[in-house]
């Protein structure tokens, strides 16, 4: 499930704003911004230190994980480095470790700090930082911890940075309700990401608590409430970044409340979305819209709804310029044509599938034309039987009622195989992505 997630925005130690959320259901993976060192005091340390350590900071954003390291720990080990320029140095070196992924290493050199330096103004944005990557190592109970000490820490912090510290606390209540969800905890979740919109939050941040709210309802079992939550958030935020997905959700929820018709209603409104909407983000309208059409589409098809199935596999193929996708999904178009008794439309679907295949076809599409062909030969030898026994029937005057013998269908039926990964199966056995 890629995407996006909801969260709130976080100044991280250099006071920039960092967004914290993942994809639902996923790890989050912070979004770093540059830090930058403390003003230098020549007296205290000079300007050598100060450089080593926005030079560390720059190979960070580089890339160049190793030699950043080096800077930082030539800082760290000099003799009579001053406070200031060591404190800035763990801080920057925990990022980088963030960054590169040893999260186990940057866990413990934010441990160290805070540690050695419990009364740092930066303290609160070092818990908050701490707190996100035991998450991301999947230890939820002490990152839930460290974001209830952010809270705590921000009381007792004395200085004029009162705004900053303001967005601290609201974001450590993201981050706990994101834990939770994480967790699995969908109920806890459903709860804090509730609280989370009674608070003073920007337009963006309220949005995303009211999505991540009705996203843990739904797993949290409350399919009702599911419902009633997303369609709040699609007329409240219209142009929130999580529209798509919403609607995916909408659609499967109502789907799986056993009520097809607004699931159907759901799914269509999703695949007509606005231009001007799917112009701001095309790839994530184009994922959610595919990936809601089909999976939909499937479960009609395999209900025998199928024409409900074709409507929603018309709309796909509208979205899917590319041969990838669009030829199988003609392909469930002609197998609805011939679900439906519209064995011509579905002959000629076929033979346009076998043209655009080419001769040979690409291997990517050797199965889907070997499929379709034998589509075809099977209508004819229906064709063949239905003139057959039409001819025996309507003799006139044979009483004594002839057995015709029975032409061979067509051999060697292919058995039907799984379709490319996102596209339905052109076997006829529908698949999600």
């Amino acid at each position: 499930m890629a995407s996006a997630a909801p969260a709130a925005p976080v100044a991280n130690h250099a006071g920039v704003a960092e967004a914290p959320g993942g994809t639902v259901g996923a790890k989050a993976t912070p979004t770093e911004a540059p830090v930058t060192a403390p003003p230098a005091s020549p007296a205290k340390g000079g300007p050598e230190k100060e450089n080593l350590i926005k030079l560390g900071i720059s190979l960070t954003d580089r890339g160049d994980y190793r030699a950043a390291e080096i800077a930082f720990y030539q800082v760290l080990k000099a003799p009579r480095t001053p406070e200031s320029e060591i404190k800035a140095a763990l801080l920057a070196l925990a990022r980088m470790h963030r960054k590169q992924g040893t999260l186990t290493k940057a866990v413990a050199i934010y441990e160290r700090f805070l540690k050695d330096f419990p009364l740092d103004e930066r303290s609160p944005d070092a818990l908050l930082d701490l707190g996100r990557s035991l998450r991301a190592l999947g230890i939820h109970k002490p990152a839930i911890a460290r974001f209830y000490s952010v809270l705590n820490s921000t009381l007792k912090i004395s200085g004029g940075n009162f705004e900053h510290y303001q967005l601290l606390a609201k974001t450590a209540q993201f981050e706990i309700a994101q834990t939770h969800f994480e967790a699995g905890e969908f109920a806890e979740a459903h709860k804090y990401f509730t609280r989370l919109r009674l608070l003073e939050l920007a337009p963006a941040d309220r949005a995303r608590a009211h999505f991540m709210a009705a996203s843990a309802q739904r797993l949290q079992g409350d399919l009702e409430g599911a419902v009633t939550n997303l369609r709040s958030f699609l007329d409240q935020a219209p142009a929130d970044e999580n529209i798509p997905e919403a609607r995916y959700l909408l659609a499967v929820t109502l789907r799986d409340l056993k009520r097809p018709q607004e699931a159907l209603q759901a799914t269509l409104e999703l695949l007509r979305a606005e231009k001007g909407r799917t112009h701001q983000d095309p790839k994530r309208w184009a994922y959610w819209q595919r990936r809601t059409g089909n999976q939909l589409a499937n479960d009609f098809f395999e209900g025998g709804d199928t024409f409900n199935a074709q409507l929603i596999y018309a709309g796909l193929v509208e979205l899917a310029p590319e041969p990838a996708w669009r030829l199988p999904l003609q392909y469930q178009i002609a197998l609805c044509y011939e679900r439906l008794g519209a064995v011509e439309r579905a002959r000629q679907s076929y033979r346009d599938i076998v043209g655009a295949v080419g001769s040979p076809p690409a291997p990517e599409f050797a199965e889907l034309g070997r499929l379709a062909t034998w589509r075809i030969e099977h209508l004819n030898w229906r064709d063949r039987i239905d003139q057959q026994v039409s001819s025996h029937f309507t003799v006139p005057g044979d009483k004594s009622s002839p057995t015709s013998p029975t032409p061979a269908g067509p051999t060697s039926a292919p058995t039907p195989t799984s379709a490319p990964a996102a596209p339905p199966s052109p076997s006829g056995s529908p698949t999600t992505p």
